[in-house]
């Protein structure tokens, strides 16, 4: 009995004790010193386009006191003339009152900005503050944004394929055979595809900032021609829309600059393109999608960088591309595809395929194929000189050449990581620095800056007739530095 009595007096004991708790947790404390918690004070919108909105971010309010806490009000200092609008329990909206939240929990406000610009032409700024009145504390969470107007491209036409789905598109001009020349006053947003038709060309001048929609593409159709004609410090780029920062180094926002046959003339000068599907795909494919010897087909791609596509840098197929001074790094899959045999040229160009994404790379840096299961083609000239190919895989060379008719593929005066014995084949791999387990070391490739530092040797101090003929043809490197052109340095980049 004696025994009985004491549990039964512990369980009281316990069951007030809990009472208590639950009590004091259930109340709703008017302390002045109780204050909320921020998971940040304030929240940056980076890029937001006009008319367009922005992605929803959020912060979350946390209550860490022992007992209830009644936000009185939430409210947007702008008021209904703010920019922004949040939501708070599932209701949009510019103000709120009586929320409360429970001891030790916490709620999410999301948040969104709309931006109508006064000056539809510069950059400019748009600040707010989400306000917390809690038991006659003020506590300020700031919001800002910046804002531009832009020239959009909408689709005004859709291909409905079989299974349903839809290829939207535009034609940039609805006049045949017309030159567009676009300006860099403002930024131009693209939805869906924008298609440069037969006989029109597109010219895009030096400052042009292009933002890409998901699975958006410029495509240069059959007979179309494109020149972009960036500039040393004043490049043409290449992005996603979507400006937020955690998206800033995400691959496959946007899909390609798609030149499907297009004419002799296409050019691509100072662009920096980044974050999408394949960079460049420049492509022979007739009518009845077959390969057409005799069309007339020619990209010019220097001083330009690639990087970050979640699947393929270049993509050539069949197709005549002569490139210099570019800088094609961190893909998926490979930095440069070139398949179908064509006709290629590369000059002082950096291939480095350094992809640390969720998904491990095991394709080369380069692949190189001259046939299909049911033809080969022709492949005229495959010419990499005063190249750097390297990568994290053991060998970044992948060739797979059927002997008839002759390929001719040639790497002269290159750094090359391979497995491959270059002094076996020394028609194909002239005067070639060849890995031996040393990996090069590049000034910032986080950031996809893969100039070599001064220390690298291994690139430095190229002496031939044929090495100097190709530092004769690109005189200055990609960032403007004059070459040596009798002890030369390999790659996109000149390092003393």
């Amino acid at each position: 009995m004696k025994s009985f009595g004491k549990i039964a007096f512990l369980v009281i004991l316990f069951i007030t004790v809990f009472n208590f708790v639950s009590c004091k947790k259930d109340k709703i404390t008017t302390d002045s010193g109780a204050k909320l918690h921020f998971s940040q004070d304030s929240v940056l919108f980076d890029t937001v386009f006009t008319t367009i909105g922005s992605a929803t971010q959020n912060i979350k309010i946390r209550n860490n006191n022992s007992q209830k806490i009644k936000i009185s009000n939430i409210q947007l200092i702008g008021g209904n003339a703010s920019n922004f609008i949040i939501n708070v329990d599932g209701l949009p909206g510019r103000s709120f009152t009586d929320i409360v939240i429970a001891a030790h929990d916490s709620m999410y406000i999301f948040i969104q900005v709309n931006v109508n610009p006064g000056n539809p032409n510069i950059p400019f700024i748009i600040s707010d503050g989400i306000q917390f009145t809690t038991n006659g504390n003020v506590q300020t969470v700031y919001l800002e944004a910046w804002g531009q107007n832009a020239y959009y491209h909408r689709p005004t036409d859709a291909i409905k394929f079989k299974d349903g789905t839809y290829f939207p598109f535009s034609i940039i001009s609805s006049t045949k055979n017309v030159d567009t020349t676009w300006t860099n006053d403002k930024p131009h947003v693209i939805y869906g595809y924008l298609v440069v038709d037969s006989g029109q060309k597109l010219t895009i001048p030096a400052g042009v900032h292009i933002y890409m929609n998901y699975k958006a593409g410029l495509w240069v159709f059959q007979g179309g021609q494109i020149q972009i004609k960036g500039t040393k410090g004043n490049e043409v780029t290449f992005q996603g829309a979507r400006r937020e920062k955690d998206l800033a180094d995400e691959p496959g926002q946007w899909d390609r600059i798609w030149i499907n046959e297009g004419s002799e003339n296409n050019l691509i000068n100072y662009a920096i393109i980044k974050n999408g599907y394949i960079g460049v795909q420049a492509e022979n494919l007739g009518s009845s999608l077959g390969i057409d010897p005799t069309a007339t087909r020619r990209l010019k791609i220097t001083n330009t960088k690639i990087q970050n596509m979640s699947l393929w840098g270049l993509y050539g197929l069949n197709y005549n591309v002569y490139g210099g001074n570019n800088v094609i790094s961190n893909c998926q899959e490979y930095s440069v595809n070139l398949q179908l045999g064509g006709k290629y040229t590369f000059i002082h160009c950096t291939f480095a395929n350094y992809w640390n994404k969720d998904k491990a790379r095991d394709k080369p840096t380069i692949n190189i194929n001259n046939y299909s299961a049911a033809s080969t083609f022709s492949l005229d000239t495959c010419y990499f000189g005063n190249c750097i190919v390297d990568g994290k895989l053991g060998n970044e060379l992948g060739i797979d050449l059927k002997p008839t008719p002759t390929p001719s593929v040639v790497f002269s005066n290159c750094w090359l990581k391979t497995t491959i014995d270059v002094n076996a084949e020394p028609n194909r791999y002239f005067n070639c620095m060849k890995w031996n387990g040393s990996d090069l070391d590049y000034e910032d490739p986080g950031n996809y800056y893969f100039k070599t530092k001064p220390s690298q040797a291994a690139v430095k101090n190229f002496v031939s007739t044929q090495a100097t003929s190709n530092a004769i043809l690109f005189p200055t490197d990609i960032e403007g530095a004059v070459r040596n052109q009798v002890s030369v340095t390999v790659g996109a980049y000149w390092v003393n």
